[in-house]
């Protein structure tokens, strides 16, 4: 009987240390990265395109100002009242990319740029103003509202502006405080909406090197970074909403009793 119980203990044992190794699984980030090493990868750094309704500041600069002038649109900027006096300052003019993917500019007209990177867009820019400006001008596009945002199991959720216009799935939840211990590694979601306005919702593991060969690995503008609850948690909330449930009802029982009681008596 004592064998067979030290045999019941130890395969209990067995069991929990495989149960704890298999937790731990779950846990770490980009396992196997072998396997990244060994894949066939795209040397190009990644450069964001620009889709419709973003917000765009175009900078055309010369050796002669007054050349530049015209295509340098600014418009005055409202500061704060203080100490009982207003002033405004110039500020660039920002350029709303319409559902076409294209904008107004000063002097050229209207310009298509969606679906084209910003190095890709001051090229087509400085063709377009050799008529008006002998030499080479240099021209630099910036994207004003380039933001992410990420919600469900993370210490912070929120939404991001990306100075740079450049964010992978990784910095954006280490923006948001990186996963709480609910969040499920290997079941983040990624929703996205391309420039025809269909939305997508892309399921990413990264338990596994291999995501970051992934197209989705860099985020585009708009993205929203979606980190699914375990069973724990959804367990929790449903103990959390039962208790509620059973507190209320059982003062409300209590407070009929204690009525009935006093009526009668």
């Amino acid at each position: 009987m004592e064998k067979l119980n030290g045999k019941n203990v130890l395969i209990l044992l067995l069991t929990l240390l495989l149960t704890a190794c298999q937790s731990y699984k779950k846990v770490p980030y980009l396992q196997d990265a072998e396997v990244v090493l060994y894949s066939t990868q795209n040397e190009q750094l990644y450069d964001a395109k620009i889709m419709p309704k973003d917000l765009l500041t175009i900078v055309v600069s010369c050796t002669s100002p007054e050349l530049a002038a015209p295509f340098n649109l600014t418009v005055a900027a409202q500061n704060n009242i203080t100490l009982n006096y207003t002033t405004s300052q110039p500020v660039l003019q920002q350029y709303l990319v319409d559902n076409e993917g294209n904008i107004n500019f000063p002097v050229l007209g209207e310009l298509h740029v969606g679906g084209l990177t910003k190095k890709a867009t001051e090229q087509m820019i400085v063709e377009r103003l050799k008529p008006y400006i002998k030499e080479t001008p240099i021209v630099t596009v910036r994207m004003v509202n380039y933001k992410i945002s990420v919600i469900g199991e993370v210490a912070r959720p929120g939404t991001f502006t990306i100075s740079n216009e450049k964010v992978n799935i990784l910095e954006a939840l280490a923006m948001a405080g990186d996963m709480t211990v609910y969040g499920l590694r290997d079941d983040v979601k990624l929703i996205r909406e391309n420039a025809n306005g269909k939305q997508e919702i892309i399921p990413l593991d990264l338990n596994k090197a291999e995501t970051i060969l992934s197209p989705y690995y860099y985020l585009q503008q708009n993205d929203i970074i979606y980190v699914t609850p375990n069973k724990a948690k959804a367990r929790n909330s449903d103990i959390g909403t039962s208790t509620s449930l059973w507190f209320s009802a059982t003062s409300i029982l209590v407070s009929i009793a204690s009525l009935l009681f006093n009526i009668l008596k």
